[in-house]
């Protein structure tokens, strides 16, 4: 199969609620929406299933693998669309009880699921009354995740991850990775200062797009999220963005495009590390 000159992609942005079929429902309707503008590719933000009133909310909705409403709405998205579908994050079964893996789980445009990502890196953060420790009620993955889709590998990571350029390092190695996914729900305080120059600086190192879902409003719960998803081209570019509200962002990726920076600043043949 021909590598396509240019692929469709998606990043649907959501102000996530305390109802998960409410959260389900409203995520149908953005999925739909992107498809409807000809993406190929939608990504759904981290948490797009459910923001609770506590941290511990999300452990009384974990599914087991392979198994679940959250799941099976997935799945059907993906192949009533005709579309490779990534469930930014949902909550799956972990040995622990008391936490979850925070799952990212992409589909085929048949609805298979092709590869399941458990974020390895957990989210801590103290100011003043602003408190966050995602270790109280996640598990940590170990393992990084790649797929191949018709325009060339993808990787897959969530939130926290971006700040840890030596995951793309390892997926990218190869030199082949096209398009780095971020699903994410970057608080307002850190996303206001990090968010961009982190996004832009793992496309232009890796030289490679990055499609960023993330949450972006003041949610039912009380957290503000700095929204601002977006995607981003090789050289560094915002090809697209939609700074706050639900919606969609949507744009290409071009073959054309990744090798012009490539060929022109040939970075990823001069590693030397």
């Amino acid at each position: 199969m021909s590598t396509p000159q240019t692929f469709r992609v998606a990043a649907i942005q959501t102000v996530t609620r305390l109802d998960l079929q409410d959260n389900l429902a409203r995520a149908t309707e953005l999925i739909a929406d992107a498809a409807r503008q000809g993406a190929q590719l939608v990504l759904l933000p981290e948490y797009f299933c459910m923001m609770g009133r506590q941290d511990a909310d999300k452990v009384a909705i974990r599914e087991a693998d392979d198994d679940g409403p959250i799941q099976r709405a997935l799945a059907d998205a993906a192949h009533g669309h005709g579309i490779w579908l990534v469930g930014g994050t949902l909550p799956m079964w972990c040995p622990d009880d008391q936490r979850v893996h925070n799952s990212s789980l992409a589909f085929d445009p048949q609805g298979k699921r092709v590869a399941r990502y458990d974020k390895i890196h957990l989210f801590s953060f103290a100011r003043g009354e602003e408190f966050y420790d995602e270790s109280r009620t996640i598990l940590a993955g170990a393992t990084p995740t790649t797929f191949d889709a018709p325009f060339g590998k993808v990787g897959m990571s969530v939130c926290y991850d971006l700040r840890f350029p030596e995951l793309y390092r390892r997926m990218a190695a190869d030199g082949d990775l096209a398009l780095i996914l971020m699903p994410a729900a970057f608080t307002y305080t850190t996303g206001k200062a990090h968010w961009e120059i982190l996004l832009r600086a793992r496309a232009i190192e890796n030289q490679c797009y990055v499609l960023a879902a993330a949450q972006g409003g003041k949610h039912e719960n009380g957290r503000r999220t700095w929204g601002h998803s977006m995607l981003v081209d090789p050289w560094g570019d915002i090809v697209a963005v939609l700074p706050e509200g639900e919606g969609v962002v949507v744009g290409d990726i071009d073959a054309a495009r990744l090798a012009e920076v490539r060929q022109n600043l040939p970075a990823l043949r001069h590693r030397v590390l």
